[in-house]
């Protein structure tokens, strides 16, 4: 067997035992005490919105799509869930303390307005996820909304 055919054979193997490396899922079926909807005033449509455009990488419940059963696309996929509930996790943000709460929020406002969220390589692939200006109004309508809230209560 030539010296190709073999690194071709070792790779293929190779990908097929990674196959089987599953890491744990991201998904919880019970919404927490401290999710965002339990602790704020959340509109049904701003809530869908995030749900559909957010909660995937900013939750403890991500939808995952077919293709996160292919490894390496899966540790991609669990990098940038993890990255992001580093930086804004919905499901934990009433263990937040109301300044990090504003600061998130006004952050929510500056990224939405920016057009740096959703990332462009998410709605790449999850069309239902790009929001429309109509959307994006909303969020940052909501967003600005509740840090005031959150700062009127702290006075």
């Amino acid at each position: 067997m030539s010296r190709i055919k073999k690194m071709l054979l070792g790779l293929l193997i190779g990908f097929i035992a990674i196959q089987f490396i599953q890491p744990a899922r991201n998904s919880s079926v019970q919404v927490l005490p401290t999710d965002i909807s339990k602790q704020n005033s959340l509109p049904t449509n701003v809530q869908a919105i995030l749900k559909t455009a957010c909660y995937d990488c900013h939750s403890n419940n991500t939808q995952y799509p077919w293709y996160s059963y292919i490894q390496p696309v899966r540790w991609m996929l669990d990098r940038h869930i993890r990255q992001g509930k580093e930086e804004l996790n919905f499901s934990d943000f009433g263990s937040y303390t109301a300044r990090r709460q504003g600061s998130k929020l006004k952050s929510i406002e500056n990224s939405v307005h920016d057009g740096t969220m959703p990332l462009s390589s998410y709605t790449l692939i999850h069309k239902n996820a790009r929001l429309s200006q109509g959307e994006r109004e909303l969020i940052m309508d909501w967003a600005r909304k509740t840090r005031d809230s959150l700062s009127s209560k702290n006075e």
